[in-house]
């Protein structure tokens, strides 16, 4: 790792330890949603690259943002739309899974595209709601 990759890194930390200081739970959805994005396309590259053992890191990356966005959900007040997100995510990481071990950019971009999706839709309502 050289001296610009540690300085992006620690600038990427920074800016994201202030917008996630102040941010509202669905503003913390879709910080983490993009950073999922991004960590998506990376896997994506890996795997073209057939650079493995980093295509194994960033689906990890991306299965662990998938679980602590399920685990972040409020079963006891959401109704129906809590319960399929759950299922979302539970189905994304599962793709993932079988992305990484069937080496199919594909499913990762099916996983992006879904993903994608349901961003528009809390971007649709942080501008309904604030």
């Amino acid at each position: 790792m050289n001296l610009n990759q540690d300085g992006y890194r620690s600038y990427h930390a920074v800016n994201l330890g202030a917008q996630t200081a102040q941010a509202s739970p669905v503003q913390l959805v879709l910080i983490l949603t993009d950073g999922l994005l991004e960590e998506l396309a990376r896997a994506r590259a890996h795997v073209l690259a057939r650079r493995y053992e980093l295509k194994a890191r960033s689906l990890d990356k991306c299965i662990d943002i998938l679980h602590g966005l399920a685990s972040s959900l409020d079963f006891d007040n959401g109704g129906e739309i809590v319960h399929n997100l759950d299922r979302l995510y539970d189905y994304c990481a599962d793709r993932l899974y079988h992305a990484g071990t069937q080496l199919d950019p594909a499913i990762i971009d099916e996983v992006s595209g879904l993903l994608t999706t349901l961003k528009q839709g809390w971007l649709g309502l942080q501008a309904r709601h604030g």
